[in-house]
């Protein structure tokens, strides 16, 4: 599938975004290991939260729905999983196989997980040598998937020192600590989004923080619970800067999620001189959430802080596309995590660009981009969902058509995307 975007045009009204992939995928892994039936509203119906879905329901647990935004767990408690009768599928999910791959490798079947070209690609030793520190024992194909977990390996809570700040890392490290003898714990270099964290005190199981140290004690249980996911900051995102780039927008985001280690995309837009006004602040299931009402305005390039990185680290693809529209040279260093995401989002962001003709430098932890006026073309995806989005919202920049291909993995975590964007105003239309 295509998406074809024709220049111009402005964004209004107010749109709610699909609901948070992180929590989703947390919603159903805590879910299934509590005692009782949890139920949450505002699930994302995306591919990756739908692959967690299915292999929860391959290992015997009862899943209702998910429908219109509401699913339903009947949890089977902290040692109720079942040996998988075939391979787990991830699809495209690295949060669904990395965090999967702390669960797993405490329980006392074998599994194995793999998942699409994509996934195939994506470097798994990053969870694999901790879990291996706690007493896991994990086969790869040379440090990336189909991973191979060998069940019945008793783990031991270990301290952890990531060498690269990662929620995917932590998680599946506090995951595996759920079932290792004593504490587990782990320093991060950076703060991370928190999601599992929060997720897991709302569950009912105590997770003590300090500085930037997290830990679990080993041995407790989870409890079934009712929530409410708000809407993904990170699809949010993508509007956010359509309606700062588009003249005469005025658009609303209602219900965003706005954890504090999710909201560097706002911070970093404020620093460029977007005009995002945070509305109807309040609290819902222990996550802070707000509307965001989104004026157009000039935008000026800036030296992005490093330690908004890890705040913005999945936004960074549409960020691009706003320092492209702004005065100015737009700076981002620290940023080697962008290199091992769906794609390597530093080169294919650049390249993209380059065919639009905006000038851009690529250093090995960054890009230097430089705004100017963005020409019309065809830019690929590599089979990466943020690249597609981020592309799409070019289009109201731009001089002429935009035509973005690859685009079916945008279902991953946006089902609906295109039809959401036109009804917005983006000149928007799938093909193929």
């Amino acid at each position: 599938m295509k998406f074809l975007v024709e220049p111009g045009g402005l964004l209004s009204g107010s749109i709610r975004v699909p609901g948070d992939k992180s929590m989703s995928h947390r919603t159903v892994m805590l879910g299934a290991l509590a005692e009782g039936t949890t139920v949450a509203t505002g699930f994302l119906e995306g591919q990756d939260a739908l692959c967690t879905v299915q292999a929860f329901r391959d290992m015997g647990v009862t899943i209702r729905g998910p429908e219109r935004g509401k699913i339903e767990i009947e949890g089977v408690g902290m040692h109720g999983l079942k040996a998988p009768a075939n391979v787990l599928d991830m699809g495209n999910s690295g949060t669904s196989i990395r965090l999967l791959s702390g669960l797993l490798a405490a329980q006392t079947f074998d599994s194995t997980m793999t998942g699409d070209v994509s996934l195939q690609k994506r470097p798994m030793g990053r969870v694999t040598t901790p879990l291996a520190k706690m007493g896991a024992v994990i086969e790869s194909d040379e440090g990336r998937p189909p991973l191979h977990i060998r069940g019945n390996k008793a783990l031991q809570g270990i301290h952890y020192e990531m060498p690269v700040a990662s929620a995917q890392v932590k998680s599946c490290v506090l995951l595996a600590g759920l079932y290792a003898e004593g504490r587990t714990s782990v320093t991060e270099p950076a703060p991370t989004r928190d999601h599992t964290e929060r997720m897991l005190r709302g569950f009912g199981y105590d997770v003590h923080c300090e500085n930037a140290v997290i830990s679990v004690q080993g041995g407790g249980a989870l409890k079934a619970t009712s929530l409410d996911i708000p809407a993904d900051i990170s699809s949010a995102a993508f509007f956010l800067v359509a309606a700062s780039i588009a003249e005469g927008s005025d658009l609303t985001l209602e219900h965003v999620g706005m954890n504090p280690t999710r909201s560097g995309v706002i911070t970093i837009l404020t620093l460029m001189g977007a005009d995002i006004e945070v509305l109807n602040e309040r609290e819902v299931g222990g996550e802070p959430v707000a509307d965001l009402r989104v004026r157009s305005a000039p935008l000026t390039g800036i030296d992005i802080p490093e330690d908004l990185v890890p705040l913005a680290i999945d936004e960074f693809p549409v960020l691009f596309i706003a320092a492209a529209c702004a005065s100015g040279k737009t700076t981002l260093s620290g940023a080697e995590e962008l290199r091992v995401k769906e794609s390597d989002r530093i080169a294919s962001m650049a390249e993209g660009l380059t065919t639009l003709g905006i000038e851009n430098e690529v250093t090995p932890d960054g890009i230097v981009i430089s705004g100017g006026v963005m020409s019309g073309g065809e830019v690929n995806t590599f089979h990466d969902h943020r690249i597609a989005m981020s592309f799409s919202v070019a289009a109201l920049r731009a001089t002429g058509t935009i035509q973005v291909n690859d685009c079916d993995h945008v279902a991953t975590s946006f089902p609906g995307f295109a039809a959401l964007a036109a009804g917005t105003g983006l000149r928007i239309s799938e093909v193929g």
